[in-house]
């Protein structure tokens, strides 16, 4: 047992445990405590110089690369380690992005890659079973974008395809009078990004898309119903990522119940871009709309960064330098804690790996 797992522990005991400090702050106006985490998951590599390529050639060369990191970067153990995390917030409700899936075919040839590599979803999944920790998806998105492409092996090339979705988690194991889930609901924004490369895809011929999405569902937890919504929004286009921030509000955030966003927004404080060198103001948009921002309520001190790790996930010290990752509220909740996971050396895999290029970051918020 890590000293930071003993740590972790002892503070959720304190807002949990009957007669605590913790469940009395929980229960200061008849508040119930709902637990939320968002945890992108990082899909294994960077696609950027897939999405770079200009020849069949280079193209090869680079799904071969990206593929390679896949494996290297090693989801199953990690999984392990995000299962960890899951299982100590204990949530009640966890927004996943990034939680892919990687298919192949061998030979490459027509048709679409059906042999499953890696399925986060259910690796995760598995994981959170074997520790007693039962979840179900309650609802999810395909986003990003289906993208099959050949890479090269020493028999040949084999097609390899990655779906992207993002997820919303729900536990299974309370009774449906304490804890429910309804109305779930998942979208794909109406803006996105159209890359016209020669390989692939440029008109006459439909150009790839990188879609986004958002996904729903309205929780009830003790008698009060909560609207969470979780996300990822578009990093390399501002002016699309603030256009799918105006379709959350207008959308499934557009209601009276309370409501919960978590999700990568790819917006950080002050109107810094995910992406070096840009600027979005979707996180200020979002904090005009009403919503607050749980970590600033409860940590205003504490700089919080979530983003990012070496895309190997190798790097011996913490390269967070950025807070794009966020649970917000608005409506009759208040924030009652909140922790990053994911984020210090205890926290690495035992080969080395970060659980994720992003920290995760869990809350506990009392609905009023």
């Amino acid at each position: 047992m890590t000293r930071r797992w003993f740590t972790s522990a002892l503070c959720a005991l304190a807002l949990l445990a009957p007669g605590s400090l913790g469940a009395a702050s929980a229960a200061e106006g008849g508040g119930t405590p709902l637990r939320v985490m968002t945890r992108n998951l990082y899909l294994g590599a960077d696609l950027a110089p897939v999405l770079a390529a200009t020849t069949p050639q280079g193209l090869v060369a680079a799904v071969t690369a990206v593929w390679a990191n896949v494996q290297a970067t090693n989801f199953p153990e990690r999984a392990e380690a995000l299962a960890d995390e899951i299982a100590e917030s204990d949530p009640h409700l966890v927004g996943l992005q990034e939680a892919v899936l990687w298919r192949s075919q061998t030979p490459a040839g027509p048709g679409s890659a059906t042999h499953v590599e890696y399925d986060f979803l259910q690796i995760l999944l598995d994981e959170l079973s074997a520790r007693g920790k039962h979840y179900k998806a309650v609802a999810s998105v395909t986003v990003g974008s289906d993208f099959e492409a050949p890479r090269s092996t020493p028999s040949g090339l084999q097609d390899i395809r990655l779906t992207d979705r993002d997820v919303l988690l729900a536990r299974t194991d309370l009774p449906a009078h304490k804890f429910s889930v309804a109305n779930a609901q998942a979208a794909r924004f109406q803006n996105h990004v159209p890359i016209c490369r020669p390989v692939l895809g440029c008109p006459p011929n439909p150009p790839l898309r990188i879609e986004r999405g958002w996904v729903g569902a309205d929780a009830t937890l003790r008698g009060r119903t909560t609207r969470v919504v979780t996300t990822h929004l578009e990093p390399a286009a501002p002016a699309v990522q603030e256009a799918q921030t105006d379709e959350l509000l207008a959308g499934p955030l557009n209601t009276t119940l309370p409501t919960v966003l978590l999700g990568d927004l790819n917006s950080a404080a002050g109107g810094v871009g995910a992406t070096p060198g840009t600027n979005t103001q979707s996180y200020s948009h979002l904090l005009a709309a009403g919503f607050t921002d749980a970590w600033t309520a409860t940590r205003h001190r504490n700089p919080g960064f979530t983003c990012c790790q070496a895309p190997d996930l190798r790097n011996p010290a913490s390269t967070l330098t950025q807070r794009i990752d966020y649970v917000l509220f608005r409506g009759k909740v208040t924030a009652v804690s909140t922790n990053r996971v994911g984020d210090a050396q205890a926290d690495r895999t035992p080969s080395g790996l970060w659980p994720s290029d992003h920290a995760g970051v869990s809350a506990v918020l009392r609905l009023r």
